[in-house]
C-alpha cells in the first residue's frame, strides 16, 4: 500500500499518480499553479486512486461557486464507486455535508476526521476553510492547535500547518503569537501566501497600515505571481492599508490595477472587488462604469440559495450598476430560502436577508433602517463567511448611516468604537471630523 508524503496510506494509486497527486496538494497549499491540471493527471494515471478523486471534490466544493459544486458533487458520486479505505470513507462523508451546503456539520465531521487523522493535510485544510466559510474563529484556530503537536519541522508540510494556525490565531485576537507563528511560516515557506495573508490580517487588526505596507511591498514577489491563486486578495489588503493612510487614489489605482485588471470570474476575487469598490464608493467616488462590469461577472454565481457572502457582494455591485431587479431577485431567493441546503437556508434568511437589507437601504438613503438592519446584523454575521477584517465593511456601512442620517450620539459611539481599535486610521479620522463639523454648526 502507497503512502502519501505524511505517511496516510492512500488506496488505487500508482507512483507516477502519486506524485501527481502531491503536486496538486502543494499547489493547493500554497494556492498557485494548476493543481486542477495534476490531479486530473494523477486520475488519469490511476482511476481509481480514491484521493484523487477527493482531493479534486475538495477543490471545487470550496470555490463556492454553484457550477463547482454541482461538479463536486459528480465526482463524490464516482469516487463512492471505488474501493475506499477508513480515511477516504470518512472524507466522502465531509464532502456529502459540505455540499449540500451544511458546512457545520462538514466542520464537526472534520473535526473527528482530524482527531483520528491528525497528519492528513487535505483534512486539516479543508477543515481551516470550512471554519472560515462558516467563521468560526475558535475553530479555526483549535483544528490545528489539536493537531500540531502530532507535527514537526520534519514532516512534510509542516510549515504550511504553521500558517493556518497563524490565521486560527489572528482571527482569535491572539495577535502576537499569530504574527510570530505567520513569519515563522514564510521563513520556512516563502511562497506561503496564507501565512503571509495571516500576518496582513495581524497589521490590519492593530491599524499598522504603514507596517502592512512594508510587510506587502517586500514580499511581492511571494505572493504576486500570475499564477497565485490568492493575489486578488492580497492586493486587496494592500489597498485597505491605503485606505487608512489616506490615499484614497493608490487603492482605486490598486483596483483597476491588479484588484480587476483580468476581469476574473472567480467568486473569490470578486468579493473583493466588491468590498474595496465599496469602501471607494463610501469614501465619495464615482464608480459607475466599474460597477457594471462587476455585475454582470457576478450573473454566474449570484443564486440566493449556495452561499450568502457572495450574494450580499454581488448585491453590493447590482446596487452600484442600477440592477434593481437583480437586487430584489436576490433578496427574494434570501427570504424564501429553505429545502434541501438547512443550513445556508438558514444563514440566508436570518443572516443574509437583514445584512442585504441593510446595505439596500444604504444605497437609497434610508438611514433609519441601516441602522436598525445593520446594527443588528452585524453581531449575527460571523455565523457565516469571511474574516474580521471582511466584515468590518457592515460597521463602516453603518457609522456613515448613522453619521449621513444625522443621529448624532450613535454616529458618535459608533466613531468611538472604531477609533478604540484603529486610532490612526484616517477613516476614522475622517468621520470624527466630521462629527465635530456638524457639531459646531
Amino acid at each position: 500500500m502507497l503512502t502519501d508524503l505524511q505517511g496516510n496510506s492512500v488506496s488505487g494509486a500508482t507512483s507516477a499518480a502519486l506524485e501527481l497527486y502531491e503536486g496538486a496538494n502543494r499547489a493547493f497549499n500554497l494556492y498557485r499553479g494548476d493543481p486542477i491540471g495534476l490531479i486530473d493527471g494523477a486520475i488519469e494515471a490511476a482511476p481509481d486512486f480514491a484521493m484523487a478523486h477527493i482531493l479534486k471534490a475538495y477543490l471545487y466544493g470550496v470555490a463556492t461557486e454553484p457550477g463547482a459544486t454541482l461538479a463536486a458533487g459528480r465526482i463524490v458520486e464516482r469516487a463512492k464507486t471505488l474501493s475506499l479505505n477508513a480515511r477516504e470513507k470518512s472524507h466522502i462523508g465531509v464532502l456529502e455535508r459540505m455540499l449540500a451546503g451544511n458546512w457545520t456539520s462538514a466542520a464537526l465531521a472534520l473535526d473527528e476526521h482530524n482527531i483520528n487523522y491528525p497528519l492528513d493535510l487535505v483534512g486539516l485544510q479543508c477543515g481551516h476553510l470550512a471554519d472560515f466559510y462558516r467563521a468560526c474563529a475558535r475553530d479555526l484556530r483549535d483544528r490545528i492547535a489539536r493537531a500540531l503537536p502530532r507535527w514537526s519541522p520534519s514532516v512534510p508540510g509542516y510549515s504550511i500547518v504553521l500558517g493556518m494556525y497563524a490565521f486560527g490565531l489572528e482571527e482569535c485576537g491572539h495577535y502576537a503569537r499569530a504574527e510570530e507563528t505567520g513569519r515563522e511560516a514564510t521563513a520556512r515557506e516563502p511562497l506561503d501566501c496564507w501565512a503571509h495573508h495571516a500576518v496582513a490580517h495581524v497589521m490590519e487588526m492593530q491599524g499598522r497600515a504603514e507596517d502592512g505596507v512594508g510587510w506587502m511591498r517586500t514580499r511581492e514577489p511571494a505572493w504576486s505571481g500570475e499564477d497565485n491563486f490568492f493575489r486578488v486578495h492580497n492586493w486587496w489588503h494592500l489597498a485597505l492599508y491605503y485606505l487608512d493612510l489616506g490615499d484614497v487614489d493608490e487603492a482605486l489605482r490598486l483596483y483597476d490595477g491588479p484588484v480587476r485588471e483580468d476581469r476574473s470570474q472567480v467568486a473569490l476575487d470578486m468579493i473583493d472587488a466588491s468590498a474595496l469598490l465599496w469602501r471607494l464608493s463610501l469614501l465619495g467616488r464615482d464608480l459607475s462604469d466599474r460597477w457594471q462590469e462587476l455585475a454582470s461577472a457576478w450573473d454566474q454565481h449570484a443564486d440566493g440559495k449556495l452561499y450568502p457572502f457572495n450574494d450580499w457582494h454581488a448585491v453590493m455591485a447590482y446596487l452600484g450598476s442600477g440592477r434593481d431587479q437583480d437586487v430584489e431577485r436576490v433578496l427574494s431567493a434570501l427570504r424564501s430560502a429553505s429545502g434541501a441546503t438547512p443550513e445556508v437556508a438558514d444563514w440566508a434568511r436570518q443572516v443574509g436577508s437583514p445584512l442585504v437589507e441593510g446595505f439596500v437601504a444604504f444605497w437609497r438613503g434610508d438611514y433609519a433602517t441601516v441602522a436598525e438592519r445593520l446594527h443588528r446584523a452585524r453581531f449575527i454575521v460571523n455565523r457565516f463567511g469571511g474574516s474580521h477584517a471582511q466584515r468590518d465593511i457592515i460597521d463602516w456601512t453603518l457609522t456613515e448611516a448613522a453619521v449621513r442620517g444625522g443621529m448624532t450620539n450613535l454616529a458618535e459611539a459608533l466613531v468611538n468604537e472604531r477609533r478604540a481599535l484603529k486610532p490612526h486610521s484616517q477613516v476614522n479620522r475622517g468621520f470624527l471630523a466630521r462629527l465635530h463639523n456638524d457639531a459646531s454648526h
